[in-house]
């Protein structure tokens, strides 16, 4: 069955499943302590610069769990927009678990401002309120768009100077560098962030995620939280060797790029028929439509995908590594079809 619902949804890619093979091989030490641990270590600053110490975890929640217990206290706070995944898609992780107070703010487009954090970066030294120590942006954002570098930037100088932190959500920090056509430490180390959550997921690997220190001055004690947070993986080889296999070549930005080019491929395809409305820009692998909740209901029995907004009807199309030109024009066959019925 293929489907827009998630880049979750796709298997996993065939080089990645040829770099668990080979390290399925022979006996290697448990908990981190392998060779393909260790090198990944050096393909990470390949990518990030020479400071950069990564830490492979089981999943994205448990990434950003990890990483925000890591640049906060007991009583600390993150500010970010109230459409991010710590806040909407974790259960309450973040706050449950990692015992933190989140301190949402609206955003238009998915995107913190300076202005917009400012919205809550107040209270400092406050007893009675949780104290903002870190602001965690998502890139991609969750409706789909990119941050410039200048823009990052602009976050992380305003946050510092306040004496807070930068957490990234890079859950699929592929598509954005494909989508802006720079190196990964473009808007990453350069702009000025401090600890990141590197996907692999939704980018063709089985399983697992890494905390990516990039301030060791700002950033404490990640190794223990991990394994505090139930994210220490016994045979971490399996983990590691895939981002091997996703960063040590091309893979990452060709299987992001491609996922890019089929979303924008759908958008054109899909603005095509009338009675529906693409809502916001396609800058990655997302596409967000507004049409006839009944159309959206008949479609879904032939491709899964998931409403974005169920009181505006709003619907959510996602692209992966695997989704092909075949799937794209079938979709929008279906969709014309559904429409004119």
């Amino acid at each position: 069955m293929r489907g827009f619902a998630s880049d979750n949804y796709a298997g996993v890619h065939p080089e990645v499943m040829a770099a668990l093979a080979l390290a399925n091989g022979g006996h290697q030490v448990a908990y981190g302590d392998d060779v393909y641990t260790a090198h990944l270590q050096d393909v990470f600053r390949r990518h990030f610069g020479p400071a950069a110490e990564v830490f492979p975890v089981f999943n994205g929640t448990g990434a950003n769990v990890t990483a925000l217990q890591a640049v906060t206290e007991r009583w600390g706070a993150v500010i970010c927009a109230d459409s991010a995944h710590i806040n909407v898609d974790e259960c309450g992780a973040p706050e449950r678990m990692g015992g933190l107070k989140l301190l949402t703010v609206p955003t238009p487009d998915g995107k913190l401002t300076p202005e917009l954090i400012d919205r809550q970066a107040y209270g400092f030294d406050d007893e009675h309120r949780a104290q903002p120590q870190v602001v965690s942006i998502t890139q991609t954002t969750e409706l789909g768009t990119c941050y410039t570098p200048a823009e990052i930037k602009a976050v992380c100088d305003h946050a510092h100077e306040r004496g807070m932190a930068v957490h990234m959500d890079g859950s699929r920090i592929a598509n954005a560098a494909a989508s802006l056509g720079v190196p990964l430490a473009a808007f990453t180390t350069d702009a000025g962030v401090d600890l990141l959550s590197f996907g692999g997921t939704k980018n063709g690997l089985l399983l697992g995620e890494c905390v990516v220190v990039l301030s060791p001055e700002r950033v404490r004690s990640v190794r223990y939280l991990r394994k505090m947070s139930m994210q220490l993986a016994s045979k971490m080889r399996f983990v590691s060797v895939q981002f091997e296999a996703l960063l040590a070549g091309d893979l990452w930005l060709r299987s992001a790029a491609h996922a890019n080019a089929m979303a924008r491929r759908l958008e054109e395809a899909v603005r095509e028929v009338d009675g529906v409305t693409v809502l916001r820009p396609v800058q990655s692998n997302a596409v967000f439509a507004l049409l006839p909740r009944e159309v959206s209901e008949r479609l879904q029995k032939r491709f899964r995908f998931y409403f974005w907004d169920e009181a505006t009807g709003e619907v959510r199309w996602m692209c992966a590594f695997d989704t092909t030109e075949a799937d794209v024009d079938a979709f929008a066959a279906a969709l014309r079809e559904e429409m004119a019925a």
